[in-house]
C-alpha cells in the first residue's frame, strides 16, 4: 500500500523543488531589480542637480554659517509679521519677511514665496505683505495665513532694501568676478531654506515654494535643485528657453534671467523634470508673451512623460487662462486649492 505514495513522492518532489526554486528566485530578484532602477534614477537626478548648480557661477561656500537678526515684530488683522536681517552670503545682509497666523499653534506648513520683477525694483519682499496691482487681493501673506500657512520672502539682489544699483551693473560686475546674478539669487534662497529648516515652529516636511514672473522662475529652479521643497507653484513664467529664442523675444526677460552655457546642458523641461514626482502646478496666460504657447506645449508634453514614468501622473498640472501677464481671481482660487490638496 505504501508503494504508490512513495512512487508519487519520487516523481513530484523534483517538480515541487523546481517550483520552489523559481518562486524564491522571483521573490529575491524582482525587488532587487526594482530597487536598482530606483537607485539609478536617484543617482541620475543627483548628478543632474549637481550639474545644474555648477552652472550658477562662483558661489559662496554652500555650508557657510548663517546668522539671523530679528528686527521687528508686528501683529495686525490676525497675522504676525516678523522682519529679519539675514547673513546668508557673507557679502551683503538680506532683509526678509516671515509671516504666520497670530493664533498659530504647533508646527506650521510654510510657503516660500518668491517676489516678482516687473521693473519695479523697490517692491521686493513687500509683494508678500502688501501685494501688487498685477496680483489679486489680499496680499499672499494674508491669504496664506488665513489658510493656516506660514510664509517667507526675502529681497533678491537689486530689489527692495537691496535696490539702488542698476540690475545691469550688478550683472556685469558679477560676471567679471565669475559670478552669475541668478546664481547668487538662488544661493540666497537655498541658504534661507537651510535656516528655515532650523525653526521649531515649522513643519519642515511641508514646505512649498511659489511666485509670479521672476518669482515663478525662482520657484521651479528651487524645486529642481532642492528636494526639501515638497510642492511647487509657478505663476506666469514657465518659459521654454528655445521657443523664446526662436521667436526672437529674449528681450522680454530681465538680464538676471540668463545663465551662461545653460542651453548646452538643459532645457526648461529637463530642469522641471527634476521636480518630479513632487506636486507641481504651472499657471500661464494664453496671451502672455513671456511664456509662448508653443513652448508651454513642449514643457507639458515632457513633464507628463516624466510624471507618468515616476508613477505620479496627477502631481503635474498645467492650466492656461485667457489672460496676459497677471494673476486673476480664478488663478488665486486654483493656487490655494492646489496647496490644500498637496501641502
Amino acid at each position: 500500500m505504501n508503494d504508490a505514495p512513495q512512487s508519487n513522492r519520487k516523481l513530484l518532489t523534483p517538480f515541487y523543488f523546481l517550483v520552489l526554486v523559481l518562486l524564491i528566485w522571483q521573490a529575491c530578484t524582482h525587488p532587487i531589480q526594482s530597487d536598482s532602477i530606483k537607485s539609478d534614477e536617484m543617482i541620475s537626478k543627483t548628478t543632474r542637480r549637481t550639474e545644474l548648480y555648477k552652472l550658477l557661477g562662483r558661489l559662496p561656500e554652500r555650508d557657510r554659517p548663517i546668522s539671523v537678526e530679528l528686527v521687528a515684530v508686528t501683529e495686525t488683522d490676525g497675522m504676525v509679521t516678523e522682519k529679519w536681517l539675514m547673513d546668508l552670503n557673507g557679502i551683503e545682509k538680506v532683509p526678509a519677511f516671515f509671516t504666520k497666523p497670530a493664533n498659530a499653534q504647533g508646527k506650521l506648513p510654510l510657503v516660500f514665496f518668491n517676489h516678482s520683477h516687473f521693473g519695479q525694483y523697490a517692491v521686493g519682499k513687500n509683494e508678500l505683505v502688501m501685494g501688487r496691482k498685477e496680483m489679486q487681493s489680499p496680499a499672499y501673506a494674508k491669504a496664506l495665513a488665513e489658510e493656516g500657512y506660514a510664509a517667507f520672502c526675502l529681497d533678491s539682489w537689486g530689489f527692495g532694501e537691496r535696490s539702488g544699483r542698476p540690475e545691469l551693473d550688478i550683472f556685469k560686475e558679477m560676471l567679471w568676478k565669475g559670478q552669475v546674478m541668478f546664481g547668487m539669487m538662488v544661493y540666497d534662497n537655498l541658504k534661507a531654506l537651510d535656516y528655515l529648516h532650523t525653526r521649531e515652529d515649522l513643519d519642515t516636511d511641508r514646505i512649498a515654494t511659489m511666485g509670479m514672473s521672476m518669482g515663478s522662475t525662482m520657484a521651479w529652479w528651487l524645486g529642481a535643485l532642492d528636494e526639501r521643497i515638497k510642492v511647487v507653484v509657478d505663476l506666469n513664467c514657465l518659459t521654454d528657453f528655445h521657443t523664446l529664442m526662436d521667436k526672437g523675444e529674449l528681450r522680454l526677460h530681465g538680464i538676471y534671467y540668463y545663465v551662461p552655457d545653460l542651453l548646452t546642458h538643459f532645457t526648461t523641461a529637463s530642469i522641471n523634470a527634476l521636480i518630479a514626482p513632487r506636486p507641481h502646478f504651472g499657471l500661464a496666460g494664453r496671451f502672455d508673451p513671456l511664456t509662448p504657447l508653443e513652448g508651454l506645449e513642449i514643457i507639458d508634453t515632457e513633464l507628463k512623460k516624466a510624471y507618468e514614468n515616476e508613477g505620479a501622473p496627477d502631481a503635474w498640472k498645467l492650466k492656461i487662462y485667457d489672460v496676459g501677464h497677471e494673476e486673476t481671481a480664478e488663478m488665486r482660487a486654483d493656487i490655494l486649492e492646489f496647496l490644500r490638496q498637496w501641502l
